[in-house]
């Protein structure tokens, strides 16, 4: 038979009476008097049959059950703090904060969020760039991210965004020099050894991958640029200065208005994709559920 769960006040003078381990302390935070500190948590040990306390001449100690016992009230608390404030207090007009990879947002996101606004004229949203990612996902500055990666990320949730192919991409102009390339034909070769190749730092499967999926990886090449965002290599590469690995879902657009041609047959699958992720057990904002739906319709419409 399961245990009745003990009243909230009582759990919340326990938590507070663990974290100063004094009864007159907890007693001020919660601006409650010794005597109802006391009835509380001797209420909580009734009801659990089990002591939590143990009263020393000048505060007090958590038993083991004490202990174990904290950090889950603990989270609970904070849990239903952070939500009732999100949903009731005055954070709930607070905009949603959503960091994107700064690609995904200029190619991809920005091209629809005229849509969104149509739809949810309501909802407020703040962008913020990532650019160097750190290991670690910080969520205390954003609500949701928007990265590219695998799939996987211990403690959050991740929605795929996108399924891409990759192929290099250039400028109309610089295409018309390139002819069709294939490792036989040495003219060929020779015409691509002098070209540009845009390099972007921080991807796994770069230039580098595609040249030796598509059996070109004995070229060596006479100038190479490295950046530190994609949208930079695009942004040359559309201006004829180089050879860039594009992304099926980042440069369709371009290919479509013939701001960039794909010179090659040869396209190569990819292993990574972006992803939106949320912290797993976290209550994030009223409105993320609204950007994750609606961004996750918007990708599958592609796909």
């Amino acid at each position: 038979m399961k245990k009745r769960l003990p009243p909230l006040n009582w759990l919340r003078t326990f938590e507070a009476a663990a974290r100063h381990l004094n009864l007159t302390q907890a007693s001020v935070e919660l601006n409650l008097t010794q005597a109802a500190t006391s009835q509380h948590i001797k209420g909580l040990e009734s009801q659990l049959y089990t002591v939590l306390f143990r009263r020393l001449p000048r505060g007090l100690e958590l038993t083991d059950a004490g202990k174990a016992y904290l950090p889950v009230v603990h989270e609970c608390i904070r849990r239903l703090t952070t939500a009732t404030e999100e949903i009731f207090g005055q954070s709930k007009n607070r905009l949603l904060t959503v960091r994107v990879n700064l690609v995904f947002f200029t190619t991809w996101i920005a091209p629809r969020l005229a849509g969104f606004y149509e739809q949810y004229p309501d909802v407020g949203v703040r962008f913020t760039s990532n650019i160097w990612l750190d290991k670690e996902i910080h969520t205390h500055d954003s609500d949701m991210e928007i990265r590219y990666g695998k799939g996987y990320w211990p403690g959050f949730d991740a929605d795929r965004l996108s399924w891409d192919q990759l192929f290099p991409v250039c400028s109309p102009r610089l295409a018309s020099t390139l002819g069709s390339i294939n490792q036989a034909d040495l003219g060929a070769c020779e015409r691509l050894s002098k070209q540009t190749l845009l390099h972007v730092i921080g991807y796994e499967e770069g230039l580098g991958h595609w040249l030796d999926q598509a059996g070109l990886s004995d070229i060596r090449f006479s100038h190479e640029i490295q950046f530190d965002t994609l949208i930079s290599a695009l942004e040359v590469a559309k201006h004829g200065g180089g050879l860039a690995l594009g992304r099926t879902s980042l440069v369709e657009d371009m290919l479509e208005k013939g701001l960039l041609v794909a010179p090659f047959a040869q396209k190569v699958p990819t292993a990574e994709a972006f992803y939106l992720l949320r912290p797993s057990n976290k209550y994030v904002h009223p409105h993320a559920e609204i950007f994750r739906g609606w961004l996750i319709k918007e990708a599958k419409q592609k796909h």
